[in-house]
């Protein structure tokens, strides 16, 4: 499993919702949101797998248009 990051954000000037803000798109590059959603109900194998699955896919063609630039 991945260890936890450590997110740090600094608030300049007492804005508080600027820092918020880029704790949130923070907090959902890091995929802590995902992972706290699979946590919290039990996934058959089966779904798992294609979840793994349609991920991979994900990537892949992210990859792909990513060197077709």
């Amino acid at each position: 499993m991945a260890e936890p990051s450590n997110l740090e954000v600094k608030v300049y000037d007492n804005d508080l919702e600027k820092a918020m803000r880029v704790l949130k798109k923070k907090i959902q590059n890091d995929g802590l949101f995902r992972r706290l959603k699979m946590k919290k109900a039990y996934e058959k194998p089966s779904e798992c797998k294609r979840r793994k699955q349609r991920e991979m896919l994900r990537r892949i063609r992210a990859a792909a248009r990513k060197r077709s630039r």
